[in-house]
C-alpha cells in the first residue's frame, strides 16, 4: 500500500511539473549566494550584498511570476570603456506567460531595454545601443558624448549602431555590460575566451566564466525567455525542426550587405545617406549593413531569429529562439530576438505578485543527473601555479569542488554556483605529485585525477 501510494504521489508530481512548462521550472533560483563584481587592474572579486539570479518563482493558470534582482552569480565587470556603472540590483518581478501566441498583426520591435530575461533573470537587450547616424551634422547622435539625435532619446533613424562591435571594449568577460545598474547582455551570454576566435583579451585578466558554455556536442540548455513569452536557447540545437539529424549550430539568417555606400535600407528603398564604408564605420558597424535571406534548410532561423522546433524542454515542439554565433562562435547578428518579435509582446514587470498564485519550489538537484552528464575541463594538467576547473554546460545547481592529496588530505574548498561555469585553485605552495579533485552535488559525486609539478 505505501509503495502504490508513493507511486501514485510520483505520478502527480511529474504530472504537475509537466502542467507548469519550462516557463515555470527552468530558472535558477536562490536565496543564500550574494554577487561579485572586478574592478580595473585587481583579479580578485569584490563580494556584494545583494542575492543572484532568482529569488521567488510564483505560478497561476496563466502567467509565472519571477522575482529577481538581475544580478548573475558569475562575476561582473570591469568595463573598460569608461562606464562608470556597476550592476546594481533592480528587483523586478517579471510576468511571463505560460501560454505564449504567434504575432498575426502587425509586428513588434524590440526597443532599447529588456526585450528578454535570461533565466538567472539578468536583463536580454537587442543590437541597439542608443546611437545612430545624424545626416543632417554628418556625425553619430545619441549616446554619451554625442548630440541628441533628432526625436530624442530612442528615436529610430536610418542608420542605427550595433553595440556588439561598437561597444566590444565595455563589455567583460562574460559579454555584458549595466545600463545605470541594469546588467544586460546584448548576445549570447558564454566568455569570450571559450569562443574559437577570441576577440576580446578581457578574460586573460580575469575569469572567463558565464551563463553557460557553447558545446558543440549536445543541444544547448534554454537559458531564457523572450519578452513574447517564447524560450531563447543557445548556440546549438537539432539540425531538423522534428528532433532529428542530429546536433548543429544553428544559424541566423542575416548577412552583410555588398555595399560600399550607405544610401539605400535593405530593401532597397533609398533613405538619408550613412557614412561611407570604411575603417571607422566599418561593414556591420550599423544595423541596416544587414540583410535578411529566406532560409531553405532546417538549421537556418527565420526574419525573428528563431524556428518552430522540437527540443528537450517541449518534446512535442515550439517555437524559440536562439542565440547566434558564427563558425567561430562570435556572435552573429540578430544575436538573440529580432528585429522584430515572432510572438504577442506579453512580458512585464509588475509591482506585485496577485493572490491565488502557487509558489515552485525547484527540485533541480534530486532530478538531474549534472555531474555524470556534461564534460568537466581541468587544465592545465599538470598544473603548477593555477587549476582552472570548467563546466561545458549550463550549471543548475551549486557544486562543491574540493581538492585532496594522495593520501585522501583535504587541501583547498571551492564552489562552481549555479548559473556560473568556473572556479580555480591556487597550487603554488603544493608539492609536485597526484592529487584529487572531487565534484560533489545534492545527489552526485565524481573525482578525476590532477598532477601538480611545481620543480
Amino acid at each position: 500500500m505505501k509503495k502504490t501510494l508513493l507511486l501514485v504521489f510520483v505520478i502527480l508530481s511529474e504530472l504537475a511539473l509537466k502542467a507548469q512548462g519550462p516557463a515555470v521550472t527552468s530558472w535558477l533560483q536562490n536565496t543564500t549566494v550574494t554577487g561579485r563584481h572586478y574592478v580595473s587592474g585587481n583579479s580578485t572579486p569584490i563580494n556584494d550584498a545583494d542575492l543572484v539570479n532568482v529569488q521567488a518563482v510564483q505560478y497561476n493558470a496563466n502567467y509565472a511570476y519571477i522575482s529577481a534582482t538581475g544580478i548573475p552569480s558569475y562575476v561582473t565587470g570591469p568595463f573598460l570603456d569608461g562606464n562608470p556603472s556597476t550592476a546594481t540590483a533592480q528587483n523586478s518581478i517579471f510576468k511571463v506567460p505560460l501560454n505564449p501566441i504567434e504575432n498575426t498583426g502587425t509586428l513588434t520591435e524590440g526597443g532599447m531595454g529588456n526585450i528578454g530575461v535570461f533565466i538567472n533573470g539578468t536583463a536580454l537587450f537587442n543590437y541597439a545601443d542608443g546611437v545612430s547616424w545624424n545626416p543632417s551634422t554628418n556625425a553619430l547622435c545619441g549616446g554619451p558624448g554625442n548630440a541628441p539625435c533628432p526625436g530624442g532619446p530612442g528615436s529610430t533613424q536610418d542608420w542605427n549602431r550595433d553595440a556588439i562591435p561598437a561597444e566590444m571594449g565595455g563589455f567583460d568577460c562574460s559579454k555584458g555590460h549595466p545600463a545605470m545598474g541594469n546588467y544586460h547582455h546584448h548576445q549570447n551570454p558564454s566568455a569570450f575566451k571559450l569562443d574559437l576566435n577570441v576577440l576580446s583579451t578581457i578574460c586573460n585578466t580575469y575569469d572567463a566564466d558565464g551563463l553557460y558554455a557553447i558545446d558543440a556536442n549536445q543541444h544547448s540548455p534554454l537559458i531564457g525567455f523572450a519578452y513574447d513569452g517564447f524560450p531563447i536557447y543557445g548556440a546549438y540545437g537539432f539540425t531538423n525542426t522534428d528532433g532529428t539529424g542530429g546536433v548543429t549550430r544553428i544559424k541566423s539568417s542575416y548577412s552583410l550587405r555588398s555595399i560600399t555606400t550607405r544610401t539605400t535600407d535593405p530593401d532597397g528603398n533609398a533613405v538619408s545617406s550613412g557614412p561611407t564604408v570604411n575603417a571607422t564605420y566599418f561593414l556591420g558597424y550599423f544595423k541596416e549593413d544587414y540583410e535578411f535571406t529566406t532560409p531553405s534548410n532546417q538549421d537556418y532561423l527565420d526574419e525573428h531569429n528563431g524556428r518552430f522546433c522540437v527540443t528537450p524542454e517541449y518534446p512535442t515542439g515550439t517555437y524559440c529562439y536562439f542565440a547566434t554565433v558564427d563558425a567561430n562562435w562570435n556572435s552573429a547578428y540578430p544575436y538573440v530576438v529580432g528585429p522584430t518579435f515572432y510572438g504577442v509582446y506579453n512580458v512585464s514587470t509588475v509591482n506585485f505578485v496577485p493572490g491565488g498564485t502557487t509558489t515552485y519550489t525547484s527540485t533541480v538537484s534530486v532530478k538531474e543527473n549534472l555531474l555524470n552528464n556534461v564534460e568537466i575541463n581541468v587544465y592545465p594538467n599538470p598544473a603548477n601555479e593555477f587549476i582552472v576547473l570548467q563546466f561545458n554546460s549550463l550549471v543548475k545547481q551549486n557544486i562543491n569542488v574540493e581538492l585532496f592529496d594522495i593520501t585522501g588530505k583535504s587541501i583547498q574548498k571551492s564552489i562552481i554556483y549555479q548559473g556560473s561555469t568556473i572556479t580555480n585553485f591556487d597550487t603554488r605552495s603544493l608539492y609536485s605529485g597526484q592529487y584529487i579533485l572531487k565534484f560533489t552535488t545534492n545527489s552526485e559525486t565524481v573525482t578525476k585525477k590532477i598532477m601538480i609539478s611545481n620543480e
